[in-house]
């Protein structure tokens, strides 16, 4: 029974600590104030401190979780209203989320193996740009942590929501296409709600470049892991 007031307390918990951060975002629209870092960040220091696992927190927070496939069913929208741009640059796009699919896997297999990681550790960091039901399953497959995937995932989303828009200023990338196909293949479903901050279009060419990107990373994953390994 504790258990169950602990998991919805943590349901209750994280929409408060979501709406607060929101608030405080549009207040103050810095990178680092996106809602999902420190809402993650608040809810792990609590965890942590008050010793809660993360089982009965998510008693409450699958509640969350459910909600996360009808939003990202509801990412097809945007695409919809859109769909005579993807008709447009096909082969733009292609090339764009091809590119970032391979960068992200063979970069991911470096930068762990360059630290000298045994090859569990390699392997679970292999499909970080894809999202989470797609990585877990890819993880699993090739030999990996399907937990330490999710990780992986969450750092990719995160990190690329937070430090995408600076990086793409840096590079002088302001198209939509260019923007919105990096965001999602790097980013899934957070580099895209980022995006969509920024324009529908963008957020348009997002959505497909992470639908693409999580196909293409399942097909090459098991071959650069086969290659660099």
């Amino acid at each position: 029974m504790n258990n169950v007031l602990i998991g919805a307390g943590g349901f209750l918990g994280t929409i408060i600590i979501y709406i607060g951060a929101k608030w405080l975002y549009g207040k103050l629209p810095n990178p680092f104030l996106l809602p999902i870092l420190p809402v993650t960040m608040i809810i792990g220091t609590f965890l942590l401190i008050s010793h809660i696992p993360y089982e009965t927190y998510m008693i409450g927070g699958q509640v969350i979780d459910w909600f996360l496939g009808p939003a990202v069913v509801a990412l097809a929208y945007p695409l919809y209203r859109h769909r005579e741009v993807m008709k447009t640059y096909p082969l733009t796009l292609l090339a764009g989320i091809g590119s970032g699919s391979i960068v992200g896997v063979v970069t991911g297999i470096l930068f762990v193996k360059w630290f000298g990681f045994d090859r569990e550790m390699i392997v679970s960091m292999t499909p970080k740009n894809a999202t989470t039901p797609v990585a877990t399953e890819i993880t699993a497959m090739i030999g990996g942590v399907p937990s330490l995937a999710v990780v992986f995932v969450m750092i990719a989303g995160i990190g690329g929501a937070v430090c995408g828009p600076a990086v793409m200023k840096w590079f002088k990338i302001y198209h939509f296409l260019g923007k919105g196909a990096g965001m999602g293949s790097a980013s899934h479903a957070i580099g895209t709600s980022k995006s969509l901050e920024n324009s529908e279009e963008e957020g348009a060419v997002s959505t497909v470049a992470m639908t693409l990107s999580a196909i293409m990373v399942s097909l090459i994953s098991p071959f650069f892991v086969w290659l660099l390994l």
